[in-house]
């Protein structure tokens, strides 16, 4: 069989299973495993350190104490949300040093790693609006209007702004990431009610309306994360077939268009969480985790091709992601 019969055979399974299903392309190209790599991963990093928490109430082997809000790994390491320390400051106690020490570490180690990495690989209400998110996806569900991505730093604000008043830590009485655990490890069901209209707002009336508009979390993160040395890289941008699976998974489809359409290949947005679904369903192999200094110098070595490309050559990415990017900015 000629090479060039293969390639078009080639091309015909991938626009065969294009139409087969979610994804089936990048499953044509890399496998079922491949093409769900980094979500069975983050799976296994939320449920694992569920699991890490859940030894101490069930099986008395406390690894960790606490929960995600502030813990003590093997009676020795602390750790806490940066969030609960920045809200005690701000109600005027001063935290014990246990607590502060965990908060640099958190934001030392955020820092590094990406602080939206906390969002999808670590925060478990992230399982809650990946359903969500699915769902719509399975119904079809238009795509409905969306919620100003800058909220949820105003309700940062406001998050830190009610202690400073109060001398209470308001928000922590509603904050649905400790209510998760609260609910798994201790049966406490009292929450479950936040978390389930957080499932039917992102599900009926904004799509990725918590993690992606309104969760003073994930602003605090994203600041936390926005000069991280690890990102995701557009390092195949000229390979992209349009086939627009990355933007359809995607918690924060805005941040693909300067990857795809711009000069820099690298993701620098502060809301990506760095999730990797783009590399998982990318049949062309689009998109990878580097850090941004070894993409920003292979590009001045190298070139990047596209640069290179005139206005009808340009990747149709580039053309077709374009005005649907803008929409969500």
């Amino acid at each position: 069989m000629s090479n060039k019969s293969m390639n078009n055979q080639t091309v015909n399974s991938k626009a065969k299973a294009h139409m087969q299903g979610e994804h089936a392309a990048a499953i044509a190209e890399l496998g079922w495993f491949g093409a769900h790599k980094y979500l069975l991963l983050r799976r296994a990093v939320q449920f694992g350190l569920l699991g890490l928490f859940a030894l101490g109430p069930l099986l008395g082997i406390w690894l960790f104490k606490g929960n995600l809000s502030a813990s003590l790994l093997l009676d020795t390491i602390p750790f806490a949300d940066p969030l609960v320390s920045l809200q005690m400051l701000a109600s005027g106690h001063i935290p014990e040093l246990s607590l502060l020490i965990g908060a640099a570490l958190i934001v030392l180690f955020y820092a590094l790693a990406g602080g939206r990495v906390f969002c999808s690989w670590v925060c478990p209400v992230n399982l809650v609006t990946d359903a969500a998110s699915w769902l719509r996806r399975k119904l079809n569900l238009p795509r409905s209007s969306e919620l100003p991505r800058n909220l949820r730093y105003y309700l940062l604000a406001l998050v830190l702004l009610l202690p400073l008043l109060t001398g209470n830590l308001i928000w922590e009485w509603i904050n649905p990431v400790p209510l998760v655990y609260r609910a798994v490890l201790f049966g406490s069901l009292s929450g479950v009610w936040i978390l389930a209209a957080i499932f039917l707002l992102d599900l009926f009336i904004a799509e990725r309306a918590w993690c992606g508009h309104l969760c003073p979390t994930g602003a605090l993160f994203g600041l936390i994360g926005k000069w991280s040395p690890i990102k995701i890289v557009a390092s195949k941008a000229s390979a992209c077939d349009n086939c627009m699976d990355c933007f359809a998974v995607c918690p924060e489809r805005q941040v693909l268009k300067p990857a795809l359409k711009g000069q820099n290949p690298v993701i620098t947005s502060p809301d990506c969480t760095q999730c990797g679904r783009c590399i998982d369903v990318c049949a062309q192999r689009v998109f990878r985790y580097q850090t941004r200094f070894t993409a920003t110098q292979a590009q001045l070595s190298t070139g990047d091709s596209t640069d290179c490309q005139s206005p009808s050559t340009t990747s149709p990415i580039r053309q077709h992601i374009a005005p649907k990017a803008e929409n969500d900015q």
